[in-house]
């Protein structure tokens, strides 16, 4: 399932989150604490909901979530 987006959105995500735990992170943004490390562990594909949900709790774009973008 690994492709390079998966693989730039759990880059992306790590950098966003710096101190932040999983699990503090799941709360505030409503996406279960596993959800969020598969998508870490690139083992699971974001659905777009989610990613919208990343987009704005961080104020990104998609696409440099995604790596899309710089």
């Amino acid at each position: 399932m690994e492709n390079k987006y998966i693989v730039a959105f759990a880059q992306n995500l790590k950098s966003l989150m710096g101190n932040m735990s999983i699990s503090e992170l799941a709360k505030k943004i409503n996406i279960p604490q596993q959800t969020i490390s598969r998508y870490l562990l690139c083992q699971r594909e974001i659905t777009l909901t989610n990613l919208c949900k990343f987009a704005d709790f961080f104020d990104e774009d998609i696409d440099y979530l995604i790596g899309r973008k710089d």
